[in-house]
């Protein structure tokens, strides 16, 4: 996709106060603290950590399931695909056995938030975070997201952010887990945990399997929101997303464009979409861009998001940039894209409304400052 006539300037998108609302705690890991990790440990891996991160690349599936969409999915390997590929789910799975205490739970947090901020002036993160692996079992639930929360509370007072985090419930395992889980949350309340989101290979769980766990998290007032329509062609599931599950926002949604019904439904009713131009299938980058044009062409409220931000890699500037400068996004949709994003967050009003305030009133000092035509 060629560089679109008019792009934003580069100085407006790199200052645009921004929100983060989709990213993942361990695919943030900065790929230096995973090597320093990794060595740490003695894991034993394939390759130089440093280097298994480069070569990060999840191989698409049968791409039988891919034929006739309305958007063409590649069938074929992209020019940029390394000789060796490491999907995106071993490289967090190696990133996961290097971690080893609350100490390197609380620096993970902490890195994603300051690298957050200083590469994309990120004011508010919402950080997806997953089960407490076996090995650090001894934590427990409430001991983790403690750990992660001093993280936060560390980068809230360094960088003058704000940030909360999310339950990633993982759609491969029973609608029995998930309800597990979310009863888990429901029963430890922590001020640093504002909501729930199902994660993990849309192929691997039909949302209506954790009906009773959104449920749950729903009576709770936690927010709720999931990957949907992202592996699976067709816009169903992000119907049952809304409204089995009461869904807040959904996470990526590119084949909604697969149904003009459900394209002018959540259009209508101003769904929120995360949406990434990057991902580890790096064949499917351009039908990523080119699904998000189309989700914006039919006037859907999308919002960029880093997602994996540590290993695909890329920042929340780079996926701004890619929207203006690829995808041809304008200078007012990315400023409605800015401050949608501070109005889908998961803040308490009080504070989400202050953060409007402050966001809008430095939007408007950088459009006069660059004064885009």
């Amino acid at each position: 996709m060629s560089p679109t006539a008019g792009a934003v300037s580069a100085g407006w998108i790199e200052r645009l106060p921004k929100v983060e609302l989709h990213c993942h705690l361990i695919g943030a890991v900065r790929a230096t603290t995973f090597a320093e990790l990794a060595r740490r440990e003695k894991l034993d891996l394939p390759d130089d950590p440093e280097r298994i991160f480069a070569d990060i690349n999840s191989l698409p599936p049968d791409p039988a399931l891919y034929r006739n969409t309305v958007i063409p999915v590649p069938q074929e390997r992209s020019a940029d695909e390394p000789e060796v590929s490491y999907s995106l789910f071993q490289a967090s799975k190696w990133v996961i056995d290097a971690l080893r205490s609350a100490d390197d739970l609380t620096r993970i947090v902490y890195e994603a938030f300051e690298d957050a901020h200083r590469q994309s002036n990120v004011r508010h993160l919402e950080l997806f975070f997953d089960d407490v692996p076996e090995h650090l079992a001894s934590l427990g639930y409430a001991g983790s997201v403690e750990a992660y929360a001093e993280g936060i509370r560390m980068a809230e007072r360094e960088f003058g952010m704000t940030g909360r985090m999310i339950k990633g419930i993982d759609r491969s395992k029973s609608g029995e887990a998930a309800l597990a889980q979310v009863r888990e949350v429901v029963d430890n309340p922590h001020e640093y945990v504002a909501g729930i989101g199902l994660d993990n290979l849309e192929t691997a769980g039909p949302p209506e399997r954790f009906a009773e766990a959104y449920r749950l998290a729903g009576e709770a007032g936690l927010g709720r929101t999931a990957h949907s329509s992202e592996h699976v062609p067709s816009a169903q599931n992000t119907i049952t997303c809304l409204d089995l599950l009461g869904c807040d926002r959904i996470d990526h949604g590119y084949y909604v464009v697969e149904d003009p019904e459900v394209v002018a439904r959540v259009r209508d009713e101003g769904v929120v979409f995360t949406v990434g131009s990057t991902t580890s299938r790096r064949s499917w980058r351009p039908w990523r861009r080119a699904s998000i044009r189309a989700m914006i062409d039919a006037g859907l409220s999308v919002i960029p998001c880093s997602d994996d931000p540590g290993m695909f890699p890329t920042t929340l500037t780079n996926e701004y940039t890619i929207l203006s400068e690829q995808i041809g996004a304008t200078h007012a949709q990315l400023r409605a894209m800015a401050l949608r994003a501070v109005d889908a967050s998961w803040l308490p009003a009080a504070e989400r409304d202050t953060l409007r305030a402050e966001v809008e009133a430095e939007i408007d000092a950088l459009d006069a400052e660059f004064a885009p035509a």
